[in-house]
């Protein structure tokens, strides 16, 4: 499922077999769906994955982990699922310790991976069936059907896993994932190789799942992804979140608007008595950028255009515009590179 160089399977330090509280037993709503504390991952080769990870996803809430390769995105996740241990530090998955109590803990989670690893002879029906046996429940064909018809899987439910489109694989790892009836879904990379109009139809599944009252935690690679789905997001780079906050504060904090302006003659370079104003001239001299706070103060952009009038500098038009959650994403990674 994963390179070995980022998991090393869980080995048995759980004995499943072992009795563990009822499934909610004195856990309180207000649990966070899941609570890392002081958590860290050192391989044994000395390379340091995951450093004093601190994080609280809310039950309920779509969740958006963004990181560049190798950050230690698939690290948390994996090691949050129990697929990897640990070196220090300790995960909660609605209040269960998932190295005491893993049996209870692990029953309450569900990956979906970026890779479309499937039987390719089995039915749709049989693998979902399959994967909810794997977790020690009963059959239940009415919640089997449930899944296969809010994924639109229902009239392919006969059909051999090898013959139905990408998008439909993708779909149907969504449906394993669900068989069991987890209350925290990963999914790591949902719409990775899926066109335009499929990531749309996926984007709706993950915001059915939350009205379920499932949690969903996802990684992205397209930004716009996390900008339209997530209420919240966090950012991890080298190891280390860089920062969590719901988006839109997130955005309203970090998010500077840029106003720019066409010039109707080219400038060499910025005159000295604007060089204090955060302008940024192009390189053919013809476009001048200024970036501003929309809620700071300096942001006088009427007093700016005075004194570029003042200077001699001249525009044919102006446009205005907000950085994206992209920008701020690149912006926080470069901070600490």
């Amino acid at each position: 499922m994963y390179g070995k160089d980022d998991f090393e399977l869980r080995h048995a330090p759980h004995d499943l077999d072992r009795d563990f509280p009822a499934s909610g037993a004195g856990r309180p709503e207000t649990t966070p769906a899941i609570s890392v504390s002081n958590l860290n991952k050192t391989y044994d080769s000395g390379f340091q994955a995951l450093r004093d990870i601190d994080l609280e996803v809310h039950r309920g809430e779509i969740f958006a982990l963004l990181g560049p390769n190798g950050a230690g995105k698939t690290t948390l996740i994996s090691i949050i699922c129990g697929l990897v241990n640990a070196t220090s530090g300790r995960v909660l998955v609605e209040g269960h310790d998932n190295f005491s109590a893993y049996r209870e803990a692990r029953s309450r989670v569900a990956l979906v991976p970026q890779e479309l690893t499937t039987e390719s002879f089995e039915t749709v029906w049989a693998t979902v069936s399959f994967s909810r046996g794997l977790f020690g429940k009963p059959p239940n064909p009415d919640h089997i059907e449930k899944v296969l018809r809010d994924l639109s899987l229902w009239d392919k439910r006969n059909n051999k896993i090898m013959t139905l489109s990408g998008g439909m694989k993708r779909r149907l790892l969504i449906a394993k994932a669900l068989s069991h009836e987890p209350r925290v879904l990963f999914l790591d990379e949902p719409t990775a190789g899926v066109d335009v109009d499929l990531r749309h139809g996926m984007w709706e599944v993950v915001r059915h799942l939350r009205e379920t009252g499932v949690t969903v935690i996802l990684t992205t690679h397209y930004i716009e992804e996390a900008e339209e789905m997530a209420d919240r997001v966090g950012v991890i780079n080298k190891g280390s979140l860089v920062v969590v906050e719901e988006k839109n504060e997130l955005m309203r904090k970090l998010g500077g608007k840029r106003l720019t302006l066409q010039l109707s003659e080219p400038l060499e370079r910025i005159p000295e008595g604007l060089d204090g104003r955060n302008l940024d001239l192009a390189a053919d001299g013809y476009e001048l950028t200024y970036t501003y706070d929309s809620n700071g103060e300096g942001t006088d952009i009427a007093a700016l255009l005075t004194e570029l009038g003042e200077a001699g500098i001249h525009f044919t038009d102006l446009h205005t515009e907000q950085s994206s959650l992209e920008d701020i994403f690149v912006s926080l990674v470069r901070e600490r590179q």
